[in-house]
């Protein structure tokens, strides 16, 4: 590393800057966001300073020794080319194995996608990002009941292959959570919708089958007052990549998710409607 690059623990007094670097970036993410990340993970996520000033950030997110993700990973537009990015990206990856992870993922940009080839990262499956106005409300079909968020740790730890509780709970905690039941009053989907930057963003969602997955979409985006919806969708689930068209959303930009490590927990992205953040899986 060199002598004018320092990496040390992202505290609450660095959130102005990075809040400010994510908006310089044209991200999507609030202040409530990093805040979330950061309680989740107060000794994993960091900061990096070139010669003092402060110049890039990521963040980890550890689930269980299963799974981990790397996310946030921003370098000021000033400080580009000196190999920032690369170092905070090693610092999270050394971080998250002395921490005994076995498997670390993300989700990568094409940009940045031959840095994490470099680096050992293998993809795992294709998605995209759809945008898109939301729904007016529909006065006719009042959205399903939401329930307690400790219902879903189960449910949805079959879909995402491990149990995310303390994520799903502040995640509800900045969202309109929908929980859609069965005839047989089991669990069969979820969603939610929360506020970002640049528009509101739809996920995560996961659901058993079409007619669940529809209308926990449909309910959740009346629930959005028109505004612009950001939704991410992994390729593999057809049936929301269709609902998606169906809807009048177009392709924004793709994403490769990619792992580093025994992937032994791959999860099922064909019941992954939306994801939680390309940040956090």
């Amino acid at each position: 590393m060199s002598d004018s690059l320092k990496i040390r623990t992202l505290t609450e007094a660095d959130l102005e800057f990075a809040d400010a670097v994510r908006g310089l970036a044209g991200w999507n993410q609030l202040p409530g966001d990093w805040l979330r990340l950061l309680r989740h993970d107060p000794d994993g996520c960091f900061i990096a300073e070139w010669n003092g000033q402060p110049a890039g950030t990521a963040t980890t997110t550890t689930y269980s020794n299963d799974l981990a993700w790397i996310g946030m990973v921003i370098v000021h537009p000033d400080m580009r080319r000196r190999g920032i990015g690369n170092a905070l990206l090693e610092h999270c990856i050394e971080h998250l194995q002395q921490n005994g992870a076995r498997c670390i993922k993300l989700d990568a940009t094409p940009l940045g996608k031959p840095v994490y080839d470099q680096l050992g990262f293998k993809d795992e499956w294709s998605l995209a990002r759809w945008e898109a106005d939301g729904l007016a409300p529909d006065s006719e079909r009042p959205p399903p009941a939401s329930a307690d968020i400790a219902q879903l740790e189960n449910y949805d730890a079959e879909s995402f292959a491990v149990n995310r509780a303390r994520m799903l709970h502040a995640l509800a905690a900045q969202s309109q959570t929908i929980i859609h039941a069965s005839a047989a009053n089991d669990i069969d989907g979820y969603g939610m919708l929360r506020p970002g930057r640049n528009a509101s963003y739809l996920g995560p969602i996961v659901a058993d089958d079409l007619a669940a997955g529809r209308i926990i979409v449909h309910s959740l985006l009346s629930l959005g007052g028109g505004r612009r919806i950001f939704w991410d969708i992994p390729d593999r689930n057809t049936a929301a990549v269709d609902l998606a068209k169906q809807l009048g959303f177009t392709q924004q930009r793709v994403l490769t998710r990619m792992y580093l490590g025994e992937n032994s927990k791959p999860g099922i992205p064909d019941n992954i409607w939306a994801l939680a953040a390309p940040e956090i899986g």
